[in-house]
């Protein structure tokens, strides 16, 4: 018997192994986002805190200074089920895939694009009854890989084929579907847009500038000396796409 308990204690050690090599292997922001995400969906499953204690209250905020509601309200997708992994998936699938893809290497300049679409999202909150805006954040980060990877072609659980651009819509039709207010994927789409315009559009028209300029305190922060010069990019970012939802079907 006691060969195979240390046989168990090997698998374990080696499962645990591969997972924090792998955990390790995301890149940081996208790392510290989905991390700071389900542990603070864990935290209210185990009843050591509440949604009251998170959401977004410009009263509370502003007033009685619970300056943290400007973070949590990001962090908390509603308890564990279909619509908090729906999330999770796309959070953590499009947010790495941004932050390998068009932001290799400028960490800062990914980290100013969370703390811009964050700023503007707090606005956009201060005016519409959301409590919770972290579903509009994903939202932002789809549309700006969408707009950036015009040319791949999605497949939405093996039922629709289009284009990446129009991923941002097809989601707020399927949100539709669901009974959700589709003010949410409206926040985080004109948001998103407003980001991709300043950055990539507005800076290639006549007469036009970048509006845009990460702090130099944040590059000095989080960039660092490119590493990998024979990096190959995921499937998502190379001609040709990737057919989303093949394996994944979460709606079947």
């Amino acid at each position: 018997m006691g060969w195979r308990k240390r046989k168990r204690r090997r698998r374990r050690k080696m499962a645990y192994q591969t997972f924090r090599q792998e955990y390790l292997q995301v890149p940081p922001v996208t790392r510290a986002y989905t991390t700071a995400c389900v542990l603070t969906t864990a935290a209210v499953q185990l009843e050591l805190i509440t949604p009251f204690q998170l959401y977004f209250n410009p009263e509370l905020i502003f007033k009685h200074f619970q300056i943290w509601r400007l973070i949590t309200n990001y962090l908390f997708f509603g308890p564990v089920g279909f619509n908090f992994l729906f999330n999770m998936i796309f959070l953590y699938r499009y947010c790495r895939m941004l932050e390998e893809g068009s932001f290799r290497g400028r960490t800062a300049d990914f980290v100013f694009m969370f703390l811009f679409g964050g700023l503007l999202m707090t606005l956009f909150g201060l005016f519409v009854n959301l409590v919770f805006l972290g579903q509009a954040f994903t939202i932002m980060l789809v549309y700006v890989w969408s707009r950036r990877n015009p040319y791949v072609r999605m497949n939405f659980f093996g039922l629709l084929i289009f284009q990446a651009p129009f991923l941002p819509w097809v989601l707020m039709g399927f949100s539709l579907l669901l009974g959700n207010s589709i003010i949410v994927d409206l926040g985080g789409i004109a948001v998103g847009h407003i980001y991709f315009f300043l950055e990539d559009v507005f800076p290639n028209q006549p007469g036009g500038g970048r509006l845009l300029r990460t702090p130099s305190v944040l590059k000095a922060i989080f960039d660092m000396p490119e590493d990998d010069p024979n990096y190959n990019p995921l499937p998502e970012e190379r001609p040709g796409g990737f057919a989303w939802g093949e394996g994944q079907r979460l709606g079947g």
